[in-house]
C-alpha cells in the first residue's frame, strides 16, 4: 500500500472538498507519466509486444488534454498493472509505474506511486553494487522534471510518504 491511510486534502480536487486545482492535478498526471515513461524501456525490453504500459501513459496524457474520460485513463492504468503480474524485477516495476500514472486521473496521489515504482525499476535494472545509486539518480531526475507550481507539494508528499514508499525518495 503506497497510499496514506488518511487522504491528504492537497491531493483531492476542490470540487470534491480538497484544495487541489484541476491545473495542478493535470501537472501531477503529466509528471507521473514522465516518470513512468523514463523507465518504460525496462518493460519493453522484456515484453516488446505488450503495449498496455505505454497505452496507460498515453491515456494519462490524453486525460490531461480532455481526450479521454477519467474512467478510461484509470482502466488503462489497471491494464498496465495486469501486464506486470507475471514479471519480476525492473520490468515489473516499470509496468506498475505506468499503471500508477494512468490512475492519477482518478486519484491524484497515485503520482508518487508512478515515481516510486520508477525508482524501484531503476534500482532493479542496475548491478547490485550500483542499485542504491541508480535509485538516487532516478529520484533526482524525477525532481528535475517537476514543474515549479507543484514542486513543493510533491517534495512534501515524498517526505511524508517515504516510509510507505520503500524509502525511495531519499535522494
Amino acid at each position: 500500500m503506497i497510499l496514506p491511510k488518511v487522504r491528504d486534502p492537497r491531493f483531492i480536487t476542490i470540487r470534491r472538498g480538497g484544495t487541489l486545482t484541476d491545473e495542478d492535478h493535470h501537472l501531477l498526471a503529466l509528471w507521473a507519466a514522465s516518470c513512468a515513461e523514463h523507465v518504460l524501456p525496462l518493460f519493453e525490453l522484456e515484453r516488446p509486444d505488450d503495449l498496455r504500459p505505454r497505452e496507460a501513459i498515453e491515456h494519462a496524457r490524453a486525460w490531461v488534454r480532455g481526450e479521454v474520460p477519467m474512467m478510461q485513463a484509470r482502466a488503462a492504468g489497471g491494464h498496465a498493472m495486469g501486464a506486470a503480474r507475471d514479471l519480476r524485477g525492473a520490468a515489473r516495476h516499470a509496468a506498475y509505474a505506468a499503471g500508477q500514472a494512468g490512475a492519477v486521473a482518478h486519484v491524484a496521489a497515485h503520482d508518487l506511486g508512478a515515481a516510486a515504482y520508477a525508482i524501484k525499476a531503476a534500482r532493479a535494472a542496475a548491478p547490485a553494487a550500483d542499485a542504491e545509486a541508480a535509485g538516487r539518480r532516478e529520484c533526482r531526475w524525477q525532481r528535475d522534471q517537476l514543474p515549479d507550481t507543484i514542486r513543493e507539494l510533491v517534495l512534501d508528499d515524498q517526505r511524508l510518504r517515504n516510509d510507505i514508499c520503500w524509502s525511495v525518495f531519499d535522494c
